[in-house]
């Protein structure tokens, strides 16, 4: 889908673009299910993340900034915050000790923070033991941490200033807040109150926003009334 989309608005895409989707593409529809079972499914994966990587990597270093280069920054950063706060909503509570002598599993917190790429981020803000609740901070409210809620809004925020319109005031306002929530939120406060709670708020929040700006800027007016 990836690139059939691509090919619709091909001479708007950099060919460093065009070529790193189309060789993407040329090399996955080679492989079988049963070749990825007997090579291993986690090489797979580990594949589909470095061709992700690469492809939003020339697509940040190639594309021209213009209102075409925010929008594919407002899903790039919308997804990642919903995927996030998914990842950390389903694993928590799964992971976290039920009480105080419940001893933390320094591997599968480990895990959880490579699906993020936030275990070596993890190492260098704390320098300390894996814990549930600095999991926790880190993926909410990290501010230089790309992968993290508050990175995602402050970006999705600025993004949507560049791209204002006469209907996008109240999708403005709307990332604002959030924004603003987690800009100045306590983890503490957070978890007193309860994750999952918190976390599923957030989801509906970040589906509002993009249901707003697919209405504010991609649906002409006559449809969104």
């Amino acid at each position: 889908m990836a690139r059939e989309n691509a090919h619709a608005v091909r001479g708007t895409l950099t060919t460093e673009m065009w070529e790193t989707l189309n060789a993407t593409w040329l090399e996955a529809r080679e492989k079988t299910f049963d070749q990825l079972l007997n090579a291993g499914i986690g090489d797979y994966f580990e594949w589909v993340k470095m061709r992700s990587s690469l492809s939003r990597g020339t697509t940040l270093g190639t594309l021209l900034q213009d209102e075409a280069y925010h929008f594919i920054r407002l899903g790039t950063l919308l997804e990642r915050a919903d995927n996030t706060a998914r990842i950390l909503d389903v694993k928590y509570h799964v992971l976290r000790p039920q009480d105080d002598e419940g001893a933390t599993d320094f591997y599968e917190w480990g895990a959880l923070l490579r699906s993020v790429s936030a275990f070596e981020v993890y190492r260098k803000v704390y320098r300390d033991v894996i814990t549930p609740e600095r999991v926790a901070e880190l993926l909410i409210f990290n501010k230089d941490m790309p992968r993290s809620l508050q990175f995602c809004l402050n970006s999705v925020s600025k993004n949507l200033d560049l791209i204002a319109n006469s209907n996008s005031g109240e999708t403005q306002r709307q990332a604002g807040m959030l924004n603003s929530q987690l800009r100045y939120g306590r983890i503490e406060d957070i978890l007193e109150h309860g994750l999952h709670a918190w976390l599923s708020d957030f989801m509906d929040r970040i589906y509002l926003l993009g249901d707003g700006i697919s209405k504010d800027f991609l649906v002409p007016m006559e449809l969104a009334a």
